[in-house]
């Protein structure tokens, strides 16, 4: 979909295209405008922010939204604006949209509508012999009016940054298998380099050096290699410790040994989820020129069955020394995590880590889609998450980490196990574990299981990949940036 800024003007002397007209519940009450006023009375039309119609004037179609209250239009608010009005384009399988509104801040409101459109433009449709298969319909071009469009245009610019880099993300994400496998994915970040980027990429022979085990132990039954990227962005001052980001990359979990049952397990390609993320973020922050210091590390694994396989029972020694009893091969992304997070802790000690995973089936059972799984050992650290995934719509949920929890990876043979004793707190267990690799170092843990892909799609993302965890993190960043 193309996104164009214009000149507000009478949305009556439009002539190609439908014009869709965003109204707040303030405005609604107010508006004398005869499609409004058939909207009111047929519809119940309130400017409510869940409403949308089409309506037809002297023979042309008008689309009607609502933005909600004035008091509550901030700029998720308006991203959902921008959304709906791409969900009723396409609804009524309508090419041409132009949109019309007065709200304060015009310039700011006009990119922040135009990015909510974005989001929801999105398809992956690669695999599509003929695109028209595909079953939903694409608006294919998007224009937003405001008195100065210009400086719109320029609003949107970092913007459409980001939602590119979503879009790259969830590309990712959505990638079958038998064509994202970690030789290929580590292919894929070592382009990244033109984007400004270090990018370091370690191999199974370099990895035993480093005494690497635990994520070895992982990928040993895939005729792939397991792999380590390293991404550096140098955007801060010289010397100045970095953030870190850390992501779980396990492009297929058969569960190993303890295989998972065949139903949905097409859905384990997703388990790369959270190296994703990272790669987004770091391409967006290398595309935005931010002002910081960030390490990217992921690891690459592929976890397969077969005769070379790590067993139950098993136990490695992770790069930290500490030793881990493989109670469960399906418990993987913990045991490829705990590698990365010791080596990117040593290596670059950072201000703090955040590591993101699809870590844990418990984590959907407690939250659901609608909150990624928040564990931190530092409040104010917390506290800033917390408040950009309010901000952006990707929230997250802080959850309790404890000795008692602790208590519970304890291994009669080795310094931990893999899972925790019993049914319970199988998501507080996970991160417990991972704590145990990061020393004193600030440190923030998302399970990102339920929210890493959407089954039905939201305001924000259509069905499949959601790209959870670059818009947050991004946000994140910049409360570092000077």
């Amino acid at each position: 979909m193309k996104i164009n800024f214009a000149k507000a003007h009478d949305f009556s002397t439009l002539k190609n295209g439908v014009a869709v007209l965003v109204f707040t519940e303030e405005q609604a009450k107010k508006a004398n405008i005869k499609a409004v006023k058939f909207a009111k009375e047929n519809f119940d039309f309130s400017g409510k922010s869940n409403q949308s119609f089409l309506v037809s004037e002297n023979g042309k179609l008008i689309g009607i939204v609502g933005a909600g209250s004035e008091k509550k239009l901030d700029e998720l608010a308006l991203n959902k604006v921008g959304s709906k009005i791409v969900a009723l384009a396409n609804g009524a399988k309508i090419k041409n949209v132009s949109v019309f509104f007065d709200l304060k801040n015009a310039a700011d409101a006009a990119a922040k509508i135009a990015f909510g459109a974005a989001l929801q433009s999105y398809r992956f449709n690669k695999y599509f012999e003929d695109k028209k298969k595909d079953k939903a319909f694409h608006l294919e071009s998007l224009t937003v009016t405001a008195p100065d469009a210009a400086k719109a245009e320029k609003e949107y610019a970092p913007l459409k940054i980001l939602a590119d880099n979503i879009f790259f993300t969830r590309d990712l994400v959505s990638e079958p298998s038998n064509v994202l496998n970690p030789e290929s994915y580590a292919e894929i970040c070592k382009t990244l380099s033109k984007e400004g980027l270090e990018v370091q990429v370690f191999g199974e022979a370099e990895m035993k050096k480093l005494g690497m085990g635990s994520l070895l132990g992982v990928g040993q039954g895939s005729e792939f290699e397991s792999k380590m990227v390293i991404f550096k962005w140098n955007g801060g001052k010289k010397g100045e410790a970095p953030l870190a980001f850390v992501g779980k990359g396990v492009t297929f979990d058969t569960g190993g040994i303890s295989i998972k049952p065949s139903a949905n397990m097409e859905d384990m390609k997703t388990d790369m989820a959270g190296s994703a993320v990272v790669v987004g973020l770091m391409r967006n922050l290398a595309q935005r020129k931010a002002k910081v210091n960030v390490i990217g590390a992921i690891g690459l694994v592929e976890n397969m069955p077969s005769g070379t396989a790590q067993r139950p029972g098993d136990v490695v020694r992770s790069m930290s020394g500490q030793t881990i009893e493989v109670i469960n091969t399906d418990a993987e992304g913990r045991l490829v995590l705990a590698d990365v997070l010791h080596y990117t802790n040593t290596k670059f000690k950072p201000k703090f880590i955040v590591d993101l995973a699809t870590l844990t089936g418990a984590i959907i059972v407690a939250l659901a889609d609608v909150y990624a799984g928040l564990f931190c050992n530092d409040d104010d650290l917390a506290k800033k998450i917390e408040s950009c995934g309010t901000k952006t719509g990707e929230r997250a949920w802080r959850l309790p980490i404890g000795a008692e929890y602790d208590e519970m990876i304890n291994s009669d043979i080795a310094d931990m196990k893999n899972v925790g004793s019993g049914r319970g707190a199988g998501s507080i267990t996970a991160a417990q574990f991972l704590k145990r690799f990061v020393g004193e170092t600030k440190w923030a843990h998302l399970d990102i299981a339920g929210v890493a892909w959407k089954g039905k799609g939201d305001a924000m993302a259509v069905k499949g990949a959601s790209g959870y965890g670059v818009r947050l993190l991004n946000e994140l960043v910049k409360t570092y940036e000077k």
